[in-house]
């Protein structure tokens, strides 16, 4: 008696992850570093002179790290609440932080008491920076306003009330003192001008407003709220360019990298997203524990540091081009694969008595219903949920042995609603599907011919059914589109091909007859 041979399940090529060369580079970042703060991490700041050390703002301090310690070098604690966005001057030697308390505090990094602090605001201030001159403080409040500060004499020059809602972003322009831009949950943008008493302009980004991002050229501002990020042109009045809408959830931060080349988007869904900045397209995706609450990155792409709300920090170093190559090494060298091919390829002499040992045959469940001839159940086997989600290959290589035994038939008939119904569900997920079509469609009719006599006495049933026909229909159309557009690309490929003459000779004519004998023959012709 033969042995019974298990069900061949077709092999299918697998669409791989694609390998470009963003993915090499944003890969190539060590396992990360993560520390633990005293809160939620609310903002995080790279200096701008080396060694780029780096300041967490995390409940009521501001911790400053070094570019590798997983300790802090530097800690401010002088906040009687919530510390908010602490952010370096142009020459790392001042750092300026709000605070719940509603008061501006100017740090000395070398010391440890703040060196002014401004009063004025009447809530929280959630916005901080320094602008291009170095002798100037922005800010913005839960009060609705925006503030310029002059740092020598600890006295505001300038307030702006225009939004109508808290005021929780903001940039100023690194090339004109005089300009910074705001953005507030009541869904604006506005750019003021110092020399002027209002905004010169305002733009509205439908969502409230979390985060701020200016260009090197500064042509082109980026802002972020609710799902969407938005690109405007600035030297079109604020027209927008670019929606993207990739994250889940509320998008808080934003940065540059790769020289302006990337963007970076960290949102609550806990990823970090990298565009591209000439198309926008998603090159990269980074996955964190927990919703992300802020972003930075460090000058040269050298460390990503994200903080979350569970107040972890985490901090990803970029390898060595040593480390790099060890990692690619260890990759390709695989020692032990010669253990299990070892003896593999050995030919017995011809002298020599082989022992064959029996080798045991684990089936599958769907394999030991079809030896046993129980094709209902084999089939039921085969369409188990996680089966038929995860790997329809399966389904649909046991139903093409059934019909291969002519027995699909009987598998099929004698089916319940629910039965019936996990056969529609799965008809409708992979009809289409190029693989499966030749076996798929096979059945489906084999499915109409044996139930059109209950068609119409179960609405779950008679729902599915139209559906299948919708996606046949549309599938029809999509078949018949492709078709028209092949005879216009076979047109344009024919009408672009070059004429090439046909080359003549003397010696030989297209009738075959010299050119002597037809020239002989010609008088002959006409004179008939």
């Amino acid at each position: 008696m033969a042995s019974f041979k298990p069900t061949k399940i077709q092999v299918y090529p697998k669409l791989g992850e694609k390998v470009t060369q963003d993915t090499l580079y944003w890969k190539n970042y060590k396992a990360p570093v993560q520390i633990k703060e005293f809160g939620a991490i609310t903002n995080i700041d790279f200096s701008p002179v080396a060694p780029h050390n780096f300041a967490v703002t995390a409940f009521t301090r501001i911790h400053v790290y070094g570019p590798f310690s997983q300790e802090p070098v530097k800690t401010f604690t002088r906040f009687k609440d919530t510390a908010y966005c602490g952010r370096f001057r142009s020459d790392g030697q001042l750092l300026v932080a709000g605070c719940e308390d509603s008061v501006v505090r100017l740090f000395d990094v070398g010391g440890k008491v703040a060196l002014r602090m401004f009063r004025g605001h009447t809530k929280a201030v959630h916005v901080t920076d320094f602008t291009s001159d170095r002798y100037q403080i922005f800010t913005g409040s839960d009060d609705y306003t925006c503030r310029l500060w002059d740092i020598p004499n600890s006295t505001e020059l300038t307030t702006y009330q225009e939004h109508t809602d808290y005021i929780r972003c903001g940039v100023t322009s690194k090339l004109n003192r005089d300009l910074f831009i705001t953005g507030s949950y009541d869904h604006t943008l506005k750019v003021f001008d110092a020399r002027v008493d209002k905004s010169v302009m305002t733009m509205d980004h439908g969502q409230p407003v979390e985060s701020l991002l200016l260009y090197p050229s500064e042509g082109l501002l980026v802002s972020a709220g609710g799902r969407y990020v938005k690109v405007w042109d600035l030297l079109k009045g604020g027209q927008p360019l670019v929606s993207l809408k990739n994250h889940h959830k509320t998008v808080t931060s934003l940065c540059l990298g790769s020289n302006g080349q990337r963007l970076l988007s960290a949102s609550l869904d806990r990823h970090v997203k990298v565009y591209n900045t000439t198309n926008y397209k998603v090159v990269h995706n980074f996955d964190y524990a927990a919703s992300i609450l802020s972003l930075a990155l460090a000058p040269d792409d050298e460390s990503i540091v994200v903080g979350m709300t569970n107040s972890v920090l985490s901090v990803k170093h970029r390898k060595s081009p040593e480390e790099s190559k060890e990692v690619s090494g260890q990759q390709r060298r695989k020692p032990s694969y010669r253990v299990f091919v070892k003896g593999k390829n050995y030919v017995p002499k011809q002298d020599d008595y082989l022992v064959s040992k029996p080798v045991k045959q684990h089936l599958a469940k769907y394999d030991k219903q079809l030896k046993k001839f129980n094709v209902s159940k084999a089939l039921d086997t085969a369409l188990e949920t996680w089966r038929r989600f995860r790997k329809p290959e399966i389904t649909v290589a046991v139903m093409k042995e059934l019909d291969r035994r002519g027995t699909l038939k009987n598998a099929l008939a004698g089916r319940d609603e629910q039965g019936l119904s996990q056969l529609l569900n799965f008809l409708i997920g992979n009809l289409v599907d190029p693989r499966f079509v030749p076996v798929l469609v096979t059945a489906a009719e084999m499915i109409l011919d044996i139930y059109q006599s209950v068609i119409g006495q179960s609405p779950v049933v008679d729902r599915q059914l139209l559906r299948l026909q919708d996606l046949l229909d549309r599938e029809i159309n999509y078949q018949q589109d492709l078709l028209e557009v092949l005879g216009m690309l076979d047109t344009m490929f024919a009408s672009s091909l070059p004429r090439k003459e046909v080359p003549y000779s003397g010696i030989s004519r297209p009738n075959g007859q010299s050119e002597g004998l037809a020239s002989i023959s010609r008088p002959q012709l006409q004179a008939s």
